[in-house]
């Protein structure tokens, strides 16, 4: 299909009459040409011979108008089906107008960055059919005051040197400036995990007040652009911590430890002055925390710690609706996210935009096997250690999609049903992520080999098959972001429980997914094969099991009304939205 690209005009050094004058589309009528229109019938009508003479003096003076797609000259051009107009299969815009979309997300990004460094930054909305929820007033606000807070105390400023030679000396009362304290983010395992665990160290950093600074050593300068205006988030070399990296349950500086061993006591009443803390502590929240590094969720834990200067989080969870088990931290949460179960949904908007390679990897398969059909479905398919392919989950797969009506099901031999005309036929894209391309297969084969109970056509396909993931290498990486992305531009989402992969692609995209349930048994298929998720906020897997009002174990999904059990891990707890 021959494609039409549509970008600003570049023109040398012409009068801006002349530029005017060649934007006029060549099929439009010169003046010795309209003159010919007018014949002697029209003369004959003096008052039909002038309103030609206007339109045609209108034509040859005012140029036609020009559309503009794309904010600014340095964006690159933007391919469009000419046969459709701008428009896929369903009639929407393949990729919206820069009047149609809100680059900004409601005022969630803040304007003028380099947007040659970041294409993804200000594009993205243009592949969103969803736009997704609005951020509150007060969340916007509270996001320009944080990239001020960044700016004036990051690194290369003079409040940051003054917070290494105090993290150096080891005196918390002696030098730096107590408007300028530090979070560092240590983040692992895969891409989802890494970006679930660096959200709740920046809704952390919100919070608290506190600069968050990203170990680089897990790809986030690679993977993503930079978040913050005029300043980087990433920590920069030489820090005197050197072994931070490592630090983990044993660590004696950890919180829980500190707890355990005194050093630190929150049975004292008084909570004790800063030159009386220590100048940093590790904050240790991965799936293995102990319940004294737990405590880290309770009111008189979070009044230690305000004080400490730098404090180092280490977590492959997403932490955030532990968060609102701490009454201190409920007031503020509740203005800044009027909707609990947006949370993640606008953090991550905000932070991951992906780096300009990504971005291609997105937007080049987005426009190849996505964009034109008139609904696009999301399969994510996580397979659990070292399963074999599983007909069990296939079956799990078909059951799931087409008892909720998301694919349709298929024509047997002997059925007899009536195909629809080809006008009332639609394009279905199913886009499959997974490890192992057998998935994706089986279904290819099953919509190409069995027509569509309802006539559609429809598609699969799958990006990568990776076999195994490869934690650490930098192509694998690329390749599940922009997967990840992907499937947060699809129109209906299903999920593998327990997946972190399908937690953040449903966050991002504002989809409430069908989750596929875990079976007890591999070779049984679940029933039902799965559910709706109560909200599109991801699971928090590992969280505390107390009352710290109470002071006793407890049921935390019942504490407050924002926070419930998930649907894929009756332990887990996430934000749902009550109102």
């Amino acid at each position: 299909m021959r494609q039409l690209e549509v970008t600003r005009a570049v023109v040398g050094a012409e009068g801006p009459a002349r530029k005017k004058q060649r934007s006029v589309a060549s099929g439009l009528l010169d003046a010795k040409e309209t003159a010919l229109v007018f014949t002697s019938s029209q003369a004959k009508r003096p008052w039909r011979w002038a309103v030609n003479a206007v339109l045609a003096a209108f034509f040859m003076i005012v140029p036609p108008m020009v559309i503009l797609f794309g904010a600014r000259a340095s964006s690159p051009p933007i391919s469009i089906s000419a046969a459709n107009v701008l428009r896929g299969g369903d009639g929407s815009p393949l990729h919206w107008p820069a009047r149609s979309y809100d680059k900004l997300h409601g005022g969630l990004l803040a304007d003028g960055f380099d947007e040659g460094s970041c294409h993804s930054r200000y594009q993205s909305a243009m592949y969103r059919r969803n736009a997704g929820r609005k951020p509150s007033a007060y969340l916007v606000s509270k996001l320009r005051q944080h990239e001020a807070l960044q700016r004036r105390c990051g690194p290369g400023t003079v409040a940051y040197s003054n917070a290494l030679e105090q993290l150096r000396s080891g005196k918390s009362g002696d030098i730096g400036s107590q408007d300028c304290k530090y979070l560092v983010s240590i983040s692992y395992r895969g891409v989802g995990n890494r970006i679930l665990a660096t959200a709740s160290a920046f809704m952390y950093a919100l919070l608290t007040g506190r600069v968050l600074l990203v170990d680089p050593s897990n790809e986030l300068g690679e993977l993503f652009c930079e978040p913050f205006p005029d300043t980087t988030w990433l920590l920069p070399p030489a820090f005197p911590l050197t072994s931070y990296t490592n630090f983990s349950l044993d660590t004696v500086e950890s919180y829980g430890n500190m707890l355990k061993n005194k050093v630190l006591r929150t049975d004292i009443g008084d909570v004790p002055a800063a030159a009386q803390l220590p100048v940093f502590a590790y904050i240790h929240l991965d799936h293995d925390a102990t319940q004294e590094d737990k405590f880290f969720y309770c009111d008189e834990d979070q009044s230690l710690l305000r004080d400490i200067p730098w404090l180092v989080m280490r977590t492959d969870c997403y932490i955030v609706p532990g968060l609102y088990l701490d009454t201190g931290f409920r007031e503020e949460l509740a203005r800044l996210f009027p909707e609990p179960d947006t949370v993640f949904h606008h953090l991550g908007r905000y932070l991951f935009h992906p780096s300009n390679h990504v971005w291609g990897l997105i937007t080049r398969y987005y426009d190849a096997y996505l964009a034109t059909a008139q609904r696009r479905v999301g399969i994510q398919v996580r397979v659990f250690g070292k399963q074999p392919n599983s007909p069990a989950l296939l079956e799990q797969i078909t059951k799931c999609t087409q008892r909720h009506g998301l694919l349709p099901k298929l024509l047997t031999g002997t059925d007899d049903t009536v195909m629809p005309s080809a006008p009332s036929r639609k394009s279905t894209a199913v886009l499959v992520t997974s490890l192992k391309s057998w998935y994706s297969e089986k279904l290819k084969s099953m919509y190409w080999e069995n027509a569509a109970i309802t006539g559609d056509a429809v598609s699969v396909n799958q990006p990568s098959q990776e076999g195994h993931q490869h934690f650490g290498a930098k192509s694998h990486d690329a390749k599940a972001w922009a997967e990840i992305y992907l499937l947060s531009l699809t129109d209906t989402l299903v999920t593998t429980a327990w997946s972190t992969f399908g937690y953040v692609a449903q966050g991002f995209g504002g989809l409430r997914p069908w989750v596929m349930y875990r079976p007890e048994n591999d070779s049984v298929v679940p029933d039902p094969p799965c559910g709706r998720d109560v909200s599109m906020d991801p699971c928090f897997h590992a969280p505390p099991f107390y009352d710290c009002r109470l002071k006793h174990g407890a049921d935390t999904g019942k504490i407050v009304p924002q926070v419930k059990h998930c649907i894929d891990m009756s332990w887990g707890l996430k934000l749902v939205d009550n109102s």
